[in-house]
């Protein structure tokens, strides 16, 4: 005979399992059909979207700490993807992405009527500014919807601006307008600037100084880098660079900051703790204006941030946020219209129901003049957020980014949707 006590704790085990096997009941066919997706709504919108970009060379990493990225911006372009399809499955909408890379060699306005005549012209364009022109002047691109997600050119805006051509890509004069606003917040007026030899580099110069000029601050002094930074994986190659950064920045002029346009990342980078006389460093190095960094955490930044390194095994870049932005802004206007059509998504973009939510705190929109999404921009180190430009105090009467960049007043773009 047992134990009274054993008794009691076999009839409780007994209840106990009773319990779980009745949950267990309830609960398995649940979700049993869960597992069974219902179908969705019928497909009454198809979006066929393309990734197109070209095998440009990319510039080494600086040092072992940076890893080699070989697909910039289409892993973001395809986290959108996700999105897109998320939200597509339940309003009937189907979307797809196909990516063409072009050699660098290769015809880029061929490769744009190729992907023309398969049926898509919805592009997400990471281009640089000559190879957008020419794939957005085919005839057959007339029609089109292109998103630069790549080119900071202010020409593709002002006087060579097209209008199928939309910029997800934040302008050079944003960046440095971002910049100049936070210098005049700091009261740090004083700028001398050192510059590469790179196109780009020269747009950066000449739209800081714009800035400049716009919020009060001065260049005291320019100078461009005109012989080779020493080769940093030689034994005596930081003896090199040590020695040609303070020649470089000798003698200047009484100055706050240096800034630095280094596209090509040959010299900039060393110019941080070599100067020649000790100051902070702005632009391409040092302090960045960037449409977004992997270490901004802010607006649910985190968020996406997550997602993106769990598709890419990565950190997210500047490029990949606007690869995602670029194939967001299709999606997001096919969502609230409900028609896939470049013409319908190219109007409802510059209407004024149309917002994007970029995890930057507010929607953004775009400018009707030149097609320039306005957005806030992060001034970043190279390893933390330090502000978020447009700055506190600087106003405008419709919209605060609208101080960022080329106002309506001062837009040379004469092609007007």
């Amino acid at each position: 005979m047992l134990h009274p006590v054993a008794v009691r704790r076999q009839g409780c085990i007994k209840a106990i399992a009773a319990t779980v096997v009745l949950c267990l009941a309830a609960v398995l066919p649940t979700l049993a059909m869960a597992q069974v997706r219902k179908p969705g709504p019928p497909v009454t919108a198809t979006a066929a979207m393309t990734y197109l970009t070209r095998a440009y060379p990319e510039p080494l990493p600086l040092s072992l700490v940076e890893p080699v990225i070989t697909d910039k911006g289409i892993k973001g372009a395809e986290v959108a993807l996700s999105d897109n399809q998320t939200t597509g499955r339940l309003l009937g909408h189907a979307y797809t992405l196909s990516t063409r890379i072009v050699a660098a060699d290769a015809d880029i306005a061929a490769a744009m009527r190729d992907v023309l005549a398969s049926g898509s012209s919805l592009i997400v364009a990471d281009l640089e500014a000559a190879d957008l022109l020419a794939v957005a002047d085919i005839p057959e691109a007339k029609d089109a919807l292109i998103i630069n997600t790549r080119s900071s050119n202010d020409d593709l805006r002002g006087k060579s601006c097209r209008r199928n051509v939309f910029h997800a890509a934040p302008s050079w004069a944003m960046r440095a307008d971002a910049l100049s606003q936070y210098l005049t917040w700091k009261q740090w007026r004083k700028l001398f600037v050192v510059y590469g030899e790179n196109a780009a580099d020269q747009e950066y110069v000449a739209a800081i100084k714009r800035a400049a000029k716009r919020f009060g601050n001065k260049i005291v002094d320019e100078r461009k880098f005109t012989f080779d930074a020493g080769n940093r994986r030689t034994d005596t190659g930081h003896q090199q660079i040590q020695t040609q950064m303070p020649l470089l920045t000798q003698g200047p002029p009484e100055h706050d900051l240096i800034f630095v346009a280094d596209l090509d990342e040959a010299f900039g980078e060393y110019l941080m703790w070599r100067t020649s006389v000790a100051k902070p460093v702005i632009g391409t190095q040092g302090l960045m204006a960037l449409a977004w960094h992997r270490a901004f955490e802010q607006y649910g930044g985190t968020q996406l941030q997550s997602r993106f390194e769990k598709h890419a095994k990565r950190q997210m870049i500047e490029r990949d946020y606007l690869g995602w932005l670029g194939t967001r802004l299709i999606g997001e206007a096919i969502t609230r219209i409900g028609q896939a059509d470049a013409a319908s998504v190219r109007a409802f973009l510059l209407s004024p129901e149309f917002e994007v939510a970029g995890f930057k705190g507010q929607g953004m929109t775009f400018r009707t003049w030149d097609r320039q999404l306005r957005q806030p921009i992060l001034l970043t180190g190279p390893r933390a957020l330090v502000s978020i430009s447009p700055q506190e105090g600087f106003l405008h009467p419709k919209f605060l980014t609208y101080t960022l960049g080329f106002d309506e007043a001062e837009t040379q773009c004469t092609q007007r949707n």
